[in-house]
């Protein structure tokens, strides 16, 4: 093959994924996607600014994107340097008042370089925290009964706070902290809020970023990987014990959001390069989708 050939196949397959992404772009044209960005794919400054490339990409080609971010590691990370030590209940970290101190603290210093990095690729961005404008309004979260300190569970999301930042052309960037009745501050399951905000704002989508590729069957086969899967479907992987541990309250996000009437929700490994535009933007996508049963049809 000469080099001339070489090229010319080169730029047709990148017009080729051009073209495959046109169907896409055109269909979510000014849609709302809720994107739960945190764990492994933070850690990494590489991988982060990726991460937020192609958000801003998705920005930039008609999507109104909103970004809700953990900081879990971090939270961690500095607990233990005041020598304190982490604890977990059921997956939700214990929170007492100076961990929370710590948490905002952190988050707010998470959320700040999410916006940094967002502005240097020539887009506004707002950060803020579930604080700011009573976005999200909480009660005290229980763990099996257990009371594990300043945890909310979201009783409200002020969507116009979402509403008139996206109206102005912003991409919001949110803080899971919110407040209560007593004003008092709470932290928030990252997962949690954002599902709570893509049902509120209607968002067309939600994406996970986790650390993991998606849905297994067998989660030590990796032939077992289930790229689609309805409510229902979910529902009997769960009754069969085929999901446990984290995955568990992972899934009942997703089927809540879909009931809730979020169109499509994608979990997605965040540590792969660009695993969002592959998802969101190629037919064949790279994490598992869920959507509701009626739609089964549509997608065979």
């Amino acid at each position: 093959m000469e080099l001339s050939d070489i090229y010319k196949e080169k730029y047709l397959q990148k017009a080729e994924v051009l073209i495959e992404a046109l169907p896409y772009i055109q269909q979510f044209n000014r849609k709302i996607i809720v994107v739960k960005y945190g764990g492994s794919a933070m850690a990494d400054e590489d991988l982060k600014r990726n991460v937020i490339k192609d958000v801003t990409l998705l920005k930039l080609v008609g999507f109104k994107p909103i970004v809700v971010h953990g900081g879990g590691k971090d939270i961690s990370k500095w607990v233990n340097k005041v020598g304190k030590e982490a604890e977990f209940v059921n997956g939700l970290r214990v929170t007492d008042a100076e961990t929370m101190e710590i948490a905002e603290m952190v988050l707010s210093k998470v959320n700040k370089s999410l916006v940094t990095m967002v502005e240097e690729l020539g887009v506004n961005a707002i950060g803020i925290s579930g604080k700011d404008g009573g976005l999200l309004k909480v009660e005290k979260k229980y763990s099996d009964g257990k009371d594990i300190g300043f945890v909310g569970e979201i009783t409200e999301v002020n969507t116009k706070v979402l509403e008139d930042l996206l109206e102005k052309d912003f991409l919001p960037i949110v803080a899971p902290i919110g407040l209560d009745k007593e004003f008092n501050t709470y932290n928030i399951n990252a997962d949690d809020a954002a599902c709570a905000i893509a049902v509120a704002m209607k968002a067309d989508k939600l994406a996970f970023l986790t650390d993991v590729e998606g849905v297994f069957l067998d989660p030590n086969d990796k032939s077992t990987f289930i790229s689609r899967l309805t409510v229902s479907e979910v529902n009997d992987l769960i009754a069969k014990g085929h999901i446990g541990g984290g995955m568990l309250p992972k899934l009942n996000n997703c089927t809540n959001a879909i009931e809730s009437g979020v169109n499509r929700v994608h979990i997605l490994d965040g540590r792969k390069l660009h695993s969002l535009l592959l998802e969101v933007f190629t037919n064949k996508g790279i994490g598992t989708m869920f959507f509701p049963d009626e739609d089964k049809e549509k997608l065979l």
